[in-house]
């Protein structure tokens, strides 16, 4: 019954986040504090950007109701300067984002402002002190420090990147922390550490921070995150992360029925932190590395993030969130299974049987727009049905850039392109 008290600070997050994101929707509405719409955004409305401040709210609350929670009480005597560091960075991290939401900081601007944050963290006690590969140990404080910060910006950044569809980052969020909730909390029952610590407690205070938030965001959304709420998900994941590398020893890892000559079990405290941000930080990667290129700066904006991919791909708005988190999930629950199955290979097998159902759910409107090409081109010429639908779906034709953009086929090019117009008769 320990995961009562958690449970009680989700609820608690949940539900703060949830009423602050009624509330600031409506404020929002009524004083028009929403950006106009940019060039790389997928919405079509004017849509408020404030929802960050609404789970900053949730966490807040959460924090202050588990200090009179007798035993989270614990958790506050031995991280109090901690905890006030998260607080503290957070507090940065969304005045600074809500002030980019609304007016637009420049790139340096809002980078300097993370590493602010990442530091208060750091000269609070939130700092990386060894590392579970090899059970390597930071030689002195200043070279933790500066990984720290470094580690902490460059997942806040992973995370902002991927917030460009409607209840993508929360989702993610809510299932990449689930697994890692459970993680920590399996390894304090196998090792008979204190059940109550800090890992878990940020982990059960942001969950219940984005479902709170989820209602409101999700497709289709009333009211976005921002930069606030993006940068503030990923400083608490990395907090979470961060603090369960420094309380657990791999060399205590146990891992139930697992062989404990698998090594792989005590490297799971740095692994499922990556696998959990594989996504986030491929879409970081592949950013900063594309603006280089083109000798752009890599926080500048464009529109070919991988969501944006998928929706170009012909996947609905929907189901490209749905792809995320199918990613998140088959990535997080995929390496936490090495903790249960009988045999590391068992797990593997699991892996690559959920990377391949993701991606052949991921690309299959690849092969779907290929057969409508080629029908296309076979069809009969002549009717303006056949035209546009050729003008549309042929990939050497200029026209086809409408489909990149997010124009879809009207009804009459869907007939042509799967080669029902002439069986219902129709005619232009």
């Amino acid at each position: 019954m320990r995961i009562i008290f958690y449970v009680l600070v989700t609820a608690v997050a949940a539900l703060v986040s949830w009423g602050f994101s009624l509330l600031i929707l409506k404020l929002s509405h009524r004083f028009r504090l929403y950006p106009k719409i940019r060039t790389r955004d997928v919405h079509t409305q004017p849509t408020p950007r404030l929802g960050g401040v609404a789970i900053f709210f949730g966490v807040v609350a959460a924090f202050g109701l588990s200090a009179f929670i007798p035993p989270l009480q614990g958790v506050f005597a031995d991280s109090s300067t901690q905890i006030l560091s998260i607080l503290l960075a957070s507090l940065v991290i969304v005045i600074m984002g809500v002030i980019d939401d609304l007016w637009d900081l420049d790139w340096l601007t809002k980078l300097a402002g993370q590493i602010i944050a990442a530091g208060v963290l750091a000269f609070g006690g939130v700092q990386i002190t060894n590392i579970p590969f090899g059970a390597i140990i930071v030689p002195s404080a200043f070279p933790s420090l500066l990984l720290t910060v470094f580690v902490v910006v460059l997942v806040m950044n992973a995370v902002n990147f991927i917030d460009g569809l409607d209840g993508l980052v929360v989702g993610v969020a809510i299932i990449a922390n689930g697994t890692f909730f459970i993680y920590t909390y399996l390894q304090q029952s196998a090792n008979n550490l204190n059940y109550y610590n800090l890992a878990a407690l940020v982990t059960a205070v942001l969950i219940g921070g984005c479902i709170g938030f989820l209602p409101t965001n999700f497709h289709p959304a009333k009211m976005f995150m921002g930069d606030a709420g993006a940068l503030l998900v990923g400083l608490l994941m990395a907090v979470s992360a961060i603090s369960v590398t420094a309380s657990i020893d791999p060399g205590r890892v146990q891992s139930g029925r697992i062989d404990h000559g698998v090594v792989l079990a005590g490297y799971i405290p740095i692994i499922l932190p990556l696998a959990i941000l594989v996504i986030p930080l491929l879409d970081f990667g592949l950013a900063v590395l594309r603006r280089v290129r083109a000798g752009k700066s890599p926080f500048s904006a464009d529109r070919k993030h991988l969501h944006h991919r998928l929706l170009d791909m012909g996947h609905t708005h929907l189901h490209a969130v749905l792809i995320f988190y199918a990613w998140t999930a088959v990535a997080s629950i995929g390496v936490l299974s090495f903790l249960f199955v009988p045999a590391w290979w068992w797990s593997a097998i699991l892996i690559l049987i959920g990377l391949i159902v993701t991606a052949a759910f991921t690309l299959a409107p690849l092969s779907k727009r290929k057969r409508a090409e080629a029908q296309v081109q076979s069809a009969e010429k002549g009717s303006t049905a056949v035209d546009d639908a050729v003008a549309r779906l042929d990939p050497l034709d200029a026209a086809a850039d409408s489909v990149a953009v997010g124009i879809e086929p009207t009804e009459a090019e869907t007939d042509v392109a799967l080669g029902r117009l002439h069986e219902k008769g129709a005619s232009t």
